[in-house]
């Protein structure tokens, strides 16, 4: 496709990013352009892979410490609620509830119910965003459930905890932002460059693997990052 068209159906402000990051040159740009889409295509599977068993571990986890499958649902009367919860801001001198897991918990019921449906554990857990189980990670909940969020993990590294895994988890939650929003991520200084993409896919085959060793090895079949990239920065090479 013509650089011109790709603009008219893409937008300029959209294209024109490619086109600066590939010195004005229009075919790579359109090249850069479309790569992007492909690459953004490849991290899918692993992306929803990585969301699937994130929540799954916690879950299981969080049912064995509170000795309740349905946790989620009945930890609205508890820790979801403690008082540790409402304190005074030192800074602004003002009150603050940190209620957004009890929030989400009762949006996602209302959800359910406004469906016509029955509000089920199962449900309630299908309908939280992956900014709800990066919470988990933060300090206050992580210390209210005695660092259960850690323990998800089988081969954890040494000198990895709360605050490194947190730090992960917002990492790959902005990658997978930028591909939903069809955003740039062969970009590194708004140069065309596609080390971003390689660390990425590192560092989500890391924190998989810390969970569990087997499970990069399953999905061979649907993992095709590494060589879509490679595929696609050959043709900027040429």
């Amino acid at each position: 496709m013509k650089y011109k068209k790709v603009v008219r159906l893409y937008s300029n402000s959209r294209v024109s990013k490619y086109y600066r990051a590939t010195n004005r040159n229009k075919n790579k740009a359109v090249m850069l352009y479309f790569a992007n889409l492909k690459i953004a295509q490849a991290f899918h599977p692993l992306l929803s892979s990585f969301e699937v068993i994130l929540r799954n571990q916690l879950h299981y986890a969080l049912a064995r410490h509170f000795s309740d499958g349905n946790w989620i649902i009945n930890q609205k009367s508890g820790f979801m609620v403690d008082p540790s919860l409402t304190y005074i801001n030192k800074r602004s001198k003002k009150k603050v509830v940190n209620d957004y897991i009890l929030k989400e918990v009762k949006k996602a019921e209302k959800k359910i119910t406004d469906r016509g449906v029955i509000v089920t554990t199962g449900r309630v857990i299908a309908e939280q965003t992956l900014g709800f189980w990066n919470s988990f990670y933060e300090t206050h909940h992580y210390a209210l459930l005695s660092g259960v969020p850690c323990r998800i993990f089988k081969k954890l590294p040494s000198g990895y905890g709360r605050k490194e895994i947190n730090e992960i988890i917002l990492r790959i939650r902005e990658l997978r932002n930028r591909i939903n929003h069809n955003e740039p991520i062969c970009f590194v200084n708004k140069r065309c460059d596609f080390s971003y993409v390689r660390n990425m896919y590192k560092v989500i085959n890391e924190f998989l693997t810390w969970i569990d060793p087997e499970i990069m090895p399953s999905l061979n079949e649907v993992d095709k990052v590494l060589k879509v990239i490679d595929k696609e920065e050959n043709k900027q090479i040429r």
